[in-house]
């Protein structure tokens, strides 16, 4: 099945142009286009539907790939699910860096190099 047009536009909607992963706005790499991403990859049981979709910058989309999980530590966690789970409980925003407050994460952060120097140099600085 594909994503129909009227299914991206929803999914851009609800995520108010921004990446559901690093928190990215698309005003700040307007030359992107964003991408619908499926949260859990349809080779995993993910399907179509709305609720498996997300918004997410090229960067993270191709960071994460199919990966619902990564190594903190040597122990396996899940990465962050933007569907199920709310942003700030497990990430902050300081300056221009991201910085996982939870092992999902810190996790997160890492495997879709979410601190890496291009997107660092674009992102909004934020206060804190």
């Amino acid at each position: 099945m594909t994503i129909s047009a009227a299914l991206r536009r929803e999914v851009r909607q609800r995520a108010n142009a921004r990446c559901e992963y690093c928190g990215l706005e698309q005003f700040e790499f307007p030359f992107a286009v964003y991408h619908v991403e499926h949260v859990i990859a349809k080779q995993h049981g993910g399907s179509d539907e709305i609720e498996n979709l997300c918004l997410a910058c090229h960067w993270c989309n191709w960071s994460k790939g199919p990966n619902i999980s990564t190594l903190v530590k040597g122990v396996l966690v899940p990465i962050f699910h933007p569907r199920r789970e709310i942003w700030s409980e497990h990430f902050v925003r300081r300056g221009d860096l991201i910085v996982g407050l939870t092992p999902v994460g810190m996790g997160t952060v890492q495997l879709l190099n979410m601190n890496e120097d291009d997107r660092r140099r674009i992102r909004v600085p934020t206060l804190g």
